[in-house]
């Protein structure tokens, strides 16, 4: 015959599996917020990086419309700048040209940013574009402004 008894440790290792089960859910979690930080530090730096490299390479175009309206002040200066994709809202990105001064605002402020411009050239720095949607800008000087715009001139586009 058959005798029934107590036996209380099978309870403890049912309650060690679920101590340990609820440990590892913990870990899991934690692991899943500190890589998905990481992620997320790295894509807001190369972000950033992008826009910066971005604003570098519209300023060396109008640095080089300057070299060339110093050269000849009726020379007329046109340069395609390639515009990186970035994750950041460009629909509240505008690039103003000022004289000494090349600016991206954004509308929440988190990205804004400047380059400094040498300004010696004869030219009258001037221009705003709104940035949705952009793959160049385009740099021109022609009669004494450099400007900066979203369409090249006419003659331009019939010329290629």
């Amino acid at each position: 015959m058959t005798r029934l008894s107590r036996n209380e440790e099978a309870a403890a290792t049912e309650l060690g599996y679920v101590f340990t089960f609820l440990l590892g859910v913990v870990l899991l979690s934690v692991f899943g917020v500190w890589a998905y930080s990481i992620e997320t530090a790295t894509r807001e730096r190369w972000n950033n990086a992008a826009i910066q490299a971005n604003l570098d390479d519209v300023a060396e175009a109008v640095e080089r419309a300057d070299d060339a309206a110093r050269l000849d002040a009726g020379l007329r200066y046109v340069e395609r700048v390639d515009w990186r994709a970035s994750e950041a809202d460009e629909t509240t990105m505008t690039l103003v040209l000022q004289q000494d001064l090349l600016r991206l605002d954004h509308g929440s402020g988190d990205l804004d940013a400047e380059v400094l411009l040498s300004g010696l050239g004869p030219a009258t720095h001037e221009g705003e574009v709104v940035l949705a949607g952009v793959e160049a800008v385009w740099v021109i000087y022609d009669q004494g402004v450099t400007r900066i715009a979203l369409i090249p001139p006419l003659d331009t586009l019939s010329d290629s």
